[in-house]
């Protein structure tokens, strides 16, 4: 067997980040609905628990941009942590599941 030849490397430097994508909803992904106070504080007593024990999602989670509501905050630079979202998603025996989370900041901000 004949030794080969190392290939030079490409250097790290010189390549430059793909340019960003406008997000597009997907029909696997479910509407997320950003909650108003009122109505996230109906949802706290109707589960009659805590809103630190909801599960959480990122505030850069591609699924929150479903929601009109969370585009137009993102835009308009409203913060969005300590929202609520509720998500709805199709069941073959329940018909719809919904889930709710807190919206939390994103890592490192």
């Amino acid at each position: 067997m004949s030794p080969t030849r190392a290939r030079p490397r490409k250097s790290t430097k010189s390549l430059k980040a793909p340019p960003r994508r406008e997000f597009q909803t997907h029909h696997l992904i479910p509407p997320h609905e950003l909650l108003s106070e009122d109505e996230a504080r109906n949802v706290l007593e109707e589960l009659a628990t805590p809103v630190e024990r909801l599960p959480k999602i990122l505030a850069s989670d591609p699924g929150l941009l479903t929601s009109p509501e969370v585009r137009a905050a993102k835009e308009a630079s409203e913060p969005l942590a300590g929202r609520m979202v509720r998500i709805r998603r199709p069941s073959p025996t329940a018909g719809e599941a919904i889930t709710y989370r807190v919206v939390i900041a994103n890592l490192g901000d």
